[in-house]
């Protein structure tokens, strides 16, 4: 399997293809094309995130306020139960995520 194989471009949608999936983690490829969360819209996740991204570029905003910028090869860690959202996904070029989830 490669990362970058079977990248579906769609305008419309996120499209998120589960690479593994273990009782304690999962671990999933997000592929955005300009979409954001919708307006007042916040995840509260039960599990902790950590994300990578491997191309394009990202904002993403804590509820409180935090706002972080990700470009190519960034990553940040996000705690369960953090409040947060997508302020913005490239819409020029595919955006790819690696995101692990995990207990």
């Amino acid at each position: 399997m490669n990362i970058f194989q079977n990248i579906i471009e769609d305008y419309q949608n996120e499209n998120f293809d589960t690479l593994l999936d273990l009782p304690n983690i999962r671990i999933e490829r997000i592929v955005s094309n300009g979409q954001s969360s919708e307006n007042n819209f916040w995840y509260d996740q039960d599990e902790n995130e950590w994300i990578l991204l491997i191309k394009g570029d990202a904002e993403l905003e804590y509820k409180t306020g935090e706002i972080i910028q990700l470009e190519k090869g960034d990553y940040v860690f996000i705690p369960k139960n953090k409040m947060h959202r997508v302020n913005y996904t490239s819409s020029e070029e595919t955006t790819i995520w690696l995101a692990i989830f995990f207990k």
